[in-house]
């Protein structure tokens, strides 16, 4: 399958690449903040959903590749729920969403991750890039999300 190449500049397509990167997995490490430049950037390793829900056998893994998210245009960045000094703690992202300020199209991007954690991003706009940076590879485990 081709590599993914996606832009968000808007609510609408920012709700492809969150589709995309649902039960993407990351350490914190991975998590780069260049303040000056106002961009944030995200190695996380994504579950490969566009392959769709193929059955399984004996010789078909699911599958995961290497990506990097970047977020543009960033004012400001928080993280909540996590401690950022545990560099090899593993997070889950579970879907990115945006809520405008008054003075659109300024607002926040949060990035919700499993475990009631997340982080927030104050941004001028929506400016968001995902790219697959690898090929993929096999993964006996499918994310679940059971009904509560």
């Amino acid at each position: 399958m081709d590599r993914l190449k996606l832009m968000a500049l808007d609510e609408e397509d920012l709700s492809v690449i969150s589709a995309y990167l649902q039960d993407a997995v990351f350490k914190v490490g991975d998590i780069s903040w260049k303040g000056q430049a106002g961009v944030l950037t995200l190695e996380l390793n994504r579950f490969v959903w566009e392959a769709g829900d193929r059955k399984r056998d004996r010789n078909k893994d699911w599958e995961r590749r290497r990506a990097v998210l970047a977020v543009k245009r960033a004012t400001a960045v928080k993280s909540r729920g996590f401690d950022r000094s545990r560099t090899d703690e593993v997070l889950s992202l579970l879907a990115i969403r945006f809520q405008a300020e008054t003075e659109e199209p300024a607002g926040t991007l949060e990035l919700v991750l499993s475990g009631e954690a997340s982080i927030l991003l104050d941004v001028e706009c929506i400016e968001v890039q995902l790219t697959d940076v690898s090929g993929s590879w096999g993964t006996e485990f499918k994310p679940r999300h059971p009904l509560t």
